[in-house]
């Protein structure tokens, strides 16, 4: 502490800074997690850590079903510029009102990637909690659509949960986890688009490569595309 200024002066110095730049409200389904489950955003953070330090430097990347974009500003740091997908037209609308200010390196689209693709070109793609909701039946054209985005060298991160912890999800949960992997079942997805498929494993905010069917949650960073 400075000898010529008093403890409150001090203080003052080093925060009132952040009252000036006002504050950030979170979406809905965030504002929800804060308010009965608050531990999980603690996950949800640590799993958009996880992608932004394996796309750090990247020029451009995608988001694909971006939510309300909690984990946004993570990644955003980290690369060059973000595409966030979203299909519902109010989490585009929440992420344009409380956080595209802010981020001038985000853009933002309403698309169905399950009705139709897009055209973009990007050097990665990403997907948090994605994959469980997507029809089986159309998967496959859901997969095609994302890697039609990528150059041969591109990075497809894929985060979802795991099908063994299936029990302990919330009855919200569970009716929309329509398509659920274990970690074999996820390899072999990503392995019919990519040579290399990495699997991990995570529970909470630990990532580690331990015995498959004790992850609550599953990753794939897959890269090479097959052409």
């Amino acid at each position: 502490m400075s000898t010529t200024m008093t403890d409150r002066e001090c203080y003052h110095a080093g925060s009132d800074f952040q009252f000036e730049h006002g504050e950030i409200p979170l979406g809905a389904p965030s504002s929800y997690s804060l308010t009965h489950d608050p531990k999980h955003l603690t996950f949800v953070f640590s799993r958009y850590k996880f992608v932004a330090k394996m796309l750090e430097g990247k020029k451009r990347v995608m988001e694909v079903g971006s939510g309300d974009g909690i984990g946004l500003p993570i990644v955003a740091k980290a690369v060059g510029h973000v595409t966030c997908v979203d299909w519902d037209e109010r989490h585009i609308a929440s992420i344009k009102r409380r956080l595209l200010p802010h981020f001038p390196n985000v853009d933002l689209f309403c698309h169905d990637l399950n009705a139709a693709p897009i055209a973009m070109s990007v050097d990665a793609i990403y997907s948090i909690d994605v994959l469980e909701h997507i029809d089986p039946a159309k998967e496959a054209a859901f997969i095609d659509r994302l890697v039609a985005c990528l150059p041969k060298d591109g990075v497809m991160i894929t985060g979802t949960p795991n099908i063994s912890a299936a029990h302990y999800a919330s009855e919200c949960s569970a009716v929309q986890h329509i398509n659920l992997k274990s970690q074999k079942t996820l390899r072999e997805l990503m392995a019919r688009y990519f040579e290399n498929v990495f699997i991990f494993g995570m529970n909470d905010e630990v990532l580690h490569t331990g015995f498959g069917p004790m992850s609550h949650y599953i990753w794939s960073v897959a890269t090479g595309l097959k052409r």
